[in-house]
């Protein structure tokens, strides 16, 4: 779907330079966004990998299963029907840290861990079950207390202060988290009274 919206606005913006009479000037940024580009994912290997660094170190010095242990209040909160002792549980764990951190490249392989299984512990459905959604939900909220990736962006087009926009981050990831979070376990609740009803 993303591919043929792309290429949907990719044709438009064309169309509209050839009739706008400035066909010169989108076949050159194009090719300026093209070097662009390259900088912008060379920076950010850079900085993912000392990040992604930093998480194995964390690991190893034990502060992630700390951090694990810390969550286990919250993850029984949120997925209260999931075995205590499961795998699963530190997959979600490790995947909300690497959010928190502002580690969006390390949360995605954990939260696909997480989902394989999940999609195991529900029987191996086609139908996503709540701890599904619910992870889903925590997952694109994503709080964080460091936003790496949009600090980063500002430090490579040449912001004077790419961490000024911190606190701002951590206040809007904060509501977004908070309105995810009321949101699952709403539908949760409801969907259990209506299952009692039936």
């Amino acid at each position: 779907m993303l591919n043929y919206l792309w290429g949907f606005m990719i044709i438009i913006g064309i169309i509209v330079g050839v009739f706008k009479g400035n066909i010169a000037d989108v076949g050159n940024a194009a090719i300026t966004s093209s070097k662009e580009a390259v900088t912008l994912c060379i920076s950010m290997l850079g900085i993912m990998a000392m990040w992604t660094g930093m998480m194995q170190i964390a690991r190893k010095c034990g502060l992630v299963a700390s951090f694990t242990k810390a969550l286990r209040p919250i993850i029984r909160f949120l997925f209260p029907d999931l075995p205590k002792g499961h795998v699963v549980n530190e997959y979600i764990a490790s995947n909300m840290i690497a959010n928190i951190l502002g580690l969006g490249w390390a949360a995605t392989p954990m939260g696909l861990m997480a989902m394989r299984e999940l999609k195991k512990l529900n029987a191996d459905s086609d139908i996503a079950s709540f701890d599904m959604c619910t992870l889903l939900i925590v997952n694109i909220s994503s709080l964080q207390l460091i936003p790496v990736n949009i600090m980063a962006y500002r430090s490579q087009y040449g912001s004077v202060n790419p961490a000024e926009i911190l606190m701002a981050g951590i206040i809007a990831t904060c509501i977004s988290t908070l309105a995810g979070l009321i949101f699952a376990t709403t539908a949760r609740r409801l969907r259990r009274r209506n299952n009692r009803r039936g």
